[in-house]
């Protein structure tokens, strides 16, 4: 009898280690850049259950996957779910007023990122974010003051991104390098005027010239 007994405390003892790991595994996917896995393993974190800053988090990473893989109406319900747990989760607000913007429904996200900025106010990428849906709005003034001080505050990647699409699109033939020039100004002046022209790479471009 005291052998069984031992003999099920054992089974217990790595059916506990398991779902451990299953759960580390988890978190893991969940915070990392494949985003079948980051699905997946945020799923399942948010099946278990949770509360507060942490499921927000896990809501807004979901729903950046989605985003990422052009699932924007599935995306905006996950941000959706993580802004009422976090009314002000800047980085939610700016990633949903993003998958608006690459859903077609730019002026829908702008109270977003109006208020992610108003949050933050130096975050680089919600200030390229509104740069992006004031051009397709008809706003190239705004525009490029928003891609200047994107340039300003986010420093050498964020220049480099720019040096890169701008590059892409045929209007700037200069150095990638992270250094703002009068040359790479003007290539943006030339871009904003257009509501189709995008100072930023294409995602499978310009990885090594941006890392």
């Amino acid at each position: 009898m005291m052998k069984r007994s031992a003999g099920l405390v054992a089974t217990f003892a790595v059916v506990a280690l398991v779902a451990t790991a299953v759960r580390a595994d988890d978190a893991i996917n969940c915070l990392g850049t494949d985003n079948e896995r980051r699905i997946e393993g945020c799923t399942a974190l948010i099946e278990r259950g949770g509360k507060g800053k942490d499921l927000s988090e896990i809501y807004s990473r979901r729903a950046l996957a989605y985003s990422l893989k052009g699932q924007y109406a599935t995306a905006i319900r996950d941000y959706d779910v993580a802004i009422e747990m976090r009314p002000n989760f800047a980085i939610a607000l700016n990633n949903r007023a993003w998958a608006y913007f690459r859903w077609g429904k730019a002026a829908t996200g702008l109270p977003d990122v109006e208020k992610s900025l108003q949050l933050e106010p130096t975050a680089a990428h919600t200030l390229d974010t509104r740069a992006h849906i004031r051009q397709v709005l008809g706003d190239p003034k705004g525009a490029l003051n928003d891609y200047t001080k994107a340039m300003f505050f986010g420093g050498l990647e964020m220049i480099k991104l720019y040096q890169c699409g701008l590059t892409e699109a045929r209007l700037y033939e200069g150095r990638i390098d992270g250094i703002w020039r009068r040359e790479l100004q003007t290539a943006l002046e030339q871009c904003v005027v257009s509501t189709t022209c995008d100072p930023l790479p294409a995602d499978e471009h310009c990885r090594p010239a941006t890392s």
